[in-house]
């Protein structure tokens, strides 16, 4: 369980006859009535906490002028290594997903940050690469990302981000 200081727990999460009442999230959407569930209370705290850390990897992103979705994707291909990866196997390893991976390609490749070409043991699978260019972006955001990363996460201890990440991993099947 996260045990979170009392200067972070919301003083208005309870009443006086103990009711649980909107925390922090109810008052930046400005709701003013209480949540259905909890659930949906916990559903838009982590679209609400999503949003924010998106919004930093995304001002990062820019300043390479590549959008999040080509981020993901050329670090899924430094992660696959030199063989690269067919392009359903690179649509799978995407962390959020892209419902137009032809066009993604068709952009990253037009910058010369990834290669596409045919598979000599099946003509119908198309292999993706990252270049050499690609990795160089790739290793000119790595330390900026994890300064983010750190500055993002830094009102957490080493024990509530491992609590928090086997929490989130329990949502997904």
């Amino acid at each position: 369980m996260i045990d979170l200081p009392a200067e972070i727990v919301d003083p208005i999460r309870s009443n006086q006859n103990d009711e649980i009442m909107p925390g922090k999230i109810a008052a930046e959407i400005s709701q003013n009535k209480p949540f259905s569930c909890r659930e949906e209370e916990a559903f838009l705290n982590l679209a609400r906490s999503y949003e924010f850390l998106l919004q930093g990897l995304a001002e990062l992103c820019k300043g390479s002028n590549i959008s999040t979705t080509q981020y993901n994707m050329l670090r899924s291909l430094r992660v696959a290594g030199p063989d690269g990866l067919n392009c359903t196997e690179a649509a799978q390893r995407m962390v959020s997903h892209d419902p137009d991976i032809t066009r993604l390609l068709d952009r990253l490749e037009t910058r010369e940050l990834i290669v596409r070409s045919r598979s000599l043991s099946d003509r119908r699978v198309v292999m993706v690469k990252i270049t050499q260019g690609g990795l160089d972006l790739l290793a000119q955001l790595d330390q900026p990302l994890l300064d983010l990363h750190a500055t993002q996460m830094e009102r957490l201890t080493a024990e509530q981000i491992e609590e928090l990440i086997g929490l989130l991993e329990l949502l997904r099947p």
